[in-house]
This record gives C-alpha cells, structure tokens and sequence, in this order.
C-alpha cells in the first residue's frame, strides 16, 4: 500500500491564479506526502484485508488552516482481483466549517469522504506508469466521462517492480506544500 500511496501523482491545471493556488506547488507533484504515507498505508491495508470484495474502504484527511477553515483529503479503495481501485474525491478541498453534530441542518463531510466538497480540477496519474491499468478508450468514454478521480493499480505489478526514483514523463516533486 505504501508503494502505491507513493505512487499517485496529481497534475494541476495549466491555469492557476495565485490569488486562488498556491503557485509554490509544482504543477506535477506527488499527492501524498511521506507523513500521510505512514499514516495511511498500514491503516488502508488493514482495513482492505477486513473489507469483503463488495465494500469499499474510504479515508479522510483533514488539516487546520484557520480557525474555521480546515483542507481535507478524502476517498476510498476497493479491490477487484489483484487490481486496487483507489478513487480521490476530494484532494486539498477547502471546508469552510466544522459540522455541529446538534444542528440537524449541518451535514458532517466526515461522514461522506468519497463526496466531493468541491470541484476539483487536478488529473491523477501514477508512477511507474506500467503499473497503471489503462482506461478503456473511446469517442463515447472521452466525451461521457467527467471525473477522471479514479485509478486502476496492478497490485502484481507493483510488487514486481521496484519504484524507480527518477519518474518518467515530467519531473514530480515531493513537496505537496505542507
């Protein structure tokens, strides 16, 4: 599971205002940070090996940035066969309040992570990419498929090839901006 944290890549948008994005982020960067890492892969294995193979694992990240503001990193995983779907609804979101679980009109984001909290704008890829199960591809699929939150990982091949250390298309950074 490690690996495979490690592994996921988020690709920003061409566009970014800084107004808006924090511009000392690459575009290209690894969406895991090391702590999230530790903190995660033995919890998501965990849970994957307890989980039939109809459920769905799911996480839920959160991190202050002001007293009523909080960034949340939210999704799932699930396994069909030997390949691990993970699926990343929300990456670096922006919670603008804490759910009060006294008001019924409040809705609690913790209780929904695969819910998007807002539109998100990056694209996911993984390194190495021959760990990667392509998507099937047609005129129909490009056009009708929005989200592009989901990836396929050949857990075999993962296991199987050691993560290279220099990625192969455009450089990714580490920094994910913490």
């Amino acid at each position: 599971m490690m690996a495979a944290l490690r592994g996921i890549i988020v690709q920003e948008p061409l566009i970014r205002l800084p107004l808006y994005n924090d511009l000392s982020v690459p575009r290209r960067h690894r969406a895991f940070d090391e702590q999230s890492v530790i903190l995660l892969a033995p919890l998501l294995s965990q849970a994957l090996h307890k989980a039939t193979s109809e459920e769905l694992v799911t996480f839920y990240q959160s991190r202050p940035l002001s007293g009523v503001a909080q960034e949340v990193t939210s999704g799932g995983v699930f396994l069909v066969g030997e390949n691990l779907h993970f699926i990343l609804s929300n990456y670096r979101s922006n919670s603008r309040f804490t759910a009060d679980t006294g008001s019924a009109s409040t809705l609690d984001d913790r209780l929904t992570p695969m819910q998007p909290l807002a539109p998100q704008q990056a694209q996911l890829d993984f390194e190495p990419s021959a760990a990667l199960e392509p998507k099937p591809s047609s005129l129909w699929m490009n056009i009708l498929q929005t989200d592009k939150r989901e990836l396929i990982i050949r857990s075999r091949q993962l296991v199987l090839q050691p993560q290279s250390e220099t990625p192969t298309k455009s450089p990714v950074s580490t920094d994910t901006g913490r």
